[in-house]
């Protein structure tokens, strides 16, 4: 709860009082820290009353998706039996083998492009949300509707603070794309293709900076396992059953965000097209 009120108090020291460049750099860092605290909201925290817990983090401070959106498909990508699932996760970042055969030569070298830190860092914002309203569009469902109605007046409330605050919107926009860009370093690696299910989620040990900006979900396998356990709960659970964690998941371990930097930074860790789709 305390966190939740810095990360506003950060936000409006970042638009209000800052030097537009700091502002800026700043200001992503919150958006990026909100959208973990979105995450340990839909998961049931600070409160036990899920409305509450909602409403603290409803503004829509990275603009692009309505919370009830993100808690929606969030929860639909917690059934482990169908994570990466091209149709069936929706946070899955594989395509089918034939959905990706399909694909104009211009898209599929995009993709394989985002498919490094490099690029998921740069284009994988963009194409992280054109791959969402393309789905949204699809879907076209009561609950989108629904979720869009209630999104649009939120975001004109932010995009109004931020008009009469000093910071111009097209600075709040690279802020918006920053934070989204950081998160985009999280999910780049946090699945991967496997047989069992169990053995899908990562561990990167020492998350540092990053992760406390995603609230410890570096330490992902705990989290699939534990869902409703509060972020600042996992590396204690973590480091009691360490060879636990890593056996259930295969040993899909790095050490530090660094070790994937180094491994990643231009080379692909997965293909674009699911690897065990025909099996």
């Amino acid at each position: 709860l305390l966190l939740i009120v810095v990360c506003y108090v950060g936000w409006a020291v970042a638009i209000w009082i800052l030097p537009l460049p700091i502002g800026v750099l700043f200001c992503g860092i919150m958006i990026a820290l909100h959208a973990s605290l979105q995450h340990e909201v839909i998961h049931g925290h600070p409160f036990s009353v899920q409305w509450l817990n909602d409403l603290l983090i409803w503004p829509p401070l990275m603009v692009t998706v309505p919370y009830a959106r993100f808690k929606s498909t969030h929860l639909a990508h917690h059934h482990d039996e169908v994570i990466t699932d091209p149709y069936d996760d929706p946070e899955s970042n594989f395509l089918s083998g034939p959905t990706w055969a399909r694909l104009p030569r211009a898209v599929q070298f995009l993709l394989q492009f985002n498919n490094t830190i490099a690029g998921r860092l740069i284009i994988g914002p963009a194409v992280g949300t054109v791959a969402f309203l393309m789905s949204e569009w699809h879907e076209r469902s009561t609950d989108v509707l629904r979720a869009w109605l209630l999104h649009l007046p939120a975001v004109l409330v932010v995009t109004f603070i931020v008009a009469l605050s000093p910071m111009p919107l097209w600075a709040y926009a690279i802020s918006a794309y920053l934070g989204m860009s950081i998160l985009k370093l999280r999910t780049f690696l946090e699945h991967q293709a496997h047989e069992r299910a169990s053995g899908r989620s990562v561990i990167v040990e020492k998350g540092g900076i990053f992760g406390f900006l995603f609230l410890n979900n570096n330490l992902h396998v705990v989290h699939h396992m534990h869902p409703r356990v509060a972020w600042y709960e996992l590396p204690a659970l973590y480091r009691a059953r360490k060879e636990h964690y890593l056996r259930r998941n295969g040993g899909y371990f790095y050490a530090s965000y660094g070790e994937v930097f180094r491994r990643y930074f231009l080379s692909a860790k997965d293909s674009v097209a699911h690897p065990l789709w025909r099996r």
